[in-house]
């Protein structure tokens, strides 16, 4: 079975590429889509551009990563030529912004471990396909957009790997189906119902006003404040122009802007993650002050490091995000190793910029900047979340993973 073979039936294939295209990201007649996947993921790429084209799309443009030739820049090119992106990367993102277009891009690691054997400070330089104007379209809401999982025979390997590749391949297509309720007779009926429920939560925990959130757990005692109009978020997006639409496929969050300079204590990950396609695990972190300054880890360590110090607000937060047991992600006790999924498993904190739309105008200056978003996993059953009012009092939160308010 060749790495970018899917083992579902066509008509399985078209659906789930129908519910990216016309639920997730929402293509409107018209619109132009950025496709960005990676080579390996071919056949789902294809199918996501048909339905696009099926959804009165102008133009799909399908932009591949080839992370082999990551490798070879890493391997061969000078160190402080790494961190360079030529203007046009950031020129062209700006542009899907100022033509109102649509994005698709394909979750899931490409080639895990390619980097494994290089020198980890030079794979944390250099952090294409990644460049620093999306976040910009993003809190511009200029763009309606979707990220969702495609899986491939590496990926499979890496999650299933007592598997033979063919039972480890469909396993995961079977996992990535079922979490994304294409098992569902009507999959939209069924995210806009988790939709609004998330919705709802956001909604409750927003009214609440907590001053701070304290997670305690095992290895991990942190507190972190919040701004004074941190606005909670979850379920449906929808652009300056009125798209709704499902920016994370499957999402199971709702998630706030953290105040940066208010972050004390120490945090033990609960899941790996991956960066630049390589695992890190074991991770610990440090905060004083409201920045990390302490990062250790089993595997990884330096890679993350190195990213961390790429600016001024990589080590401080950007995002503080829960997730209760009602999605369909956690109860699979699988490790996914890719962020779209195993953030939705676990609450998460996310290291770099902070999403514009978590506080009102009054407190945008404030947020975190940066070039960097980086999400890790803390949440589990044995993690209790806390929130703390203005005048000092606990509040339960989360406890075992269910929702106490």
């Amino acid at each position: 079975m060749s790495q970018g073979s899917a083992p579902v039936d066509p008509d399985t294939l078209r659906r789930y590429a129908d519910l990216v295209v016309g639920f997730g990201a929402n293509v409107q007649p018209g619109q132009i889509l950025e496709l960005a996947s990676d080579l390996g993921k071919e056949e789902m790429t294809r199918a996501i551009a048909a339905s696009a084209y099926r959804h009165g799309a102008r133009f799909v443009d399908a932009n591949y990563f080839d992370p082999h030739v990551k490798r070879a820049r890493l391997e061969h090119a000078d160190t402080e030529t790494l961190p360079f992106v030529p203007s046009w990367y950031g020129e062209r993102v700006l542009a899907l912004g100022e033509q109102h277009c649509a994005i698709v891009a394909l979750a899931g690691p490409a080639a895990p471990g390619l980097y494994n054997d290089l020198d980890p400070t030079r794979v944390g330089l250099d952090r294409l396909p990644a460049v620093k104007e999306s976040m910009q379209v993003i809190n511009d809401l200029t763009v309606n957009w979707c990220v969702a999982p495609c899986p491939t025979a590496a990926w499979a390997a890496l999650v299933y790997p007592e598997l033979e590749e063919a039972d480890a391949l469909e396993r995961l297509w079977e996992r990535v189906l079922h979490i994304c309720r294409l098992d569902e007779d009507d999959p939209v009926a069924a995210w806009r119902e988790r939709a609004r429920a998330l919705g709802e939560t956001a909604a409750r925990l927003t009214a609440l006003r907590f001053d701070a959130l304290r997670f305690s757990g095992p290895g991990t005692e942190l507190t972190v404040g919040l701004l004074p109009s941190s606005t909670w978020q979850g379920g449906l997006d929808s652009t300056a122009d009125g798209i709704e639409h499902l920016a994370n496929l499957p999402t199971e969050e709702t998630f706030t802007a953290p105040d940066p300079a208010r972050v004390d204590g120490i945090v033990r990950a609960t899941r790996p993650l991956v960066v630049a396609d390589t695992v890190i695990s074991g991770l610990v972190v440090r905060f004083e002050s409201g920045r990390a300054v302490e990062i250790e880890a089993e595997t990884g360590a330096e890679l993350l490091r190195t990213r961390c110090a790429h600016d001024e607000g990589a080590a401080r937060l950007g995002e503080v995000s829960r997730v209760d047991r009602e999605g369909r992600i956690g109860p699979l006790d699988t490790v996914f190793y890719d962020t779209l999924l195993d953030e939705n498993a676990a609450s998460h904190l996310a290291l770099g910029s902070a999403y514009e739309d978590c506080v009102e105008p009054a407190d945008v200056e404030r947020l975190n900047r940066s070039d960097l978003h980086i999400d890790f996993m803390i949440g589990s059953d044995d993690v209790d979340v806390s929130g703390i009012t203005a005048a000092g009092e606990l509040v339960p939160v989360l406890r075992r993973g269910t929702w106490q308010i």
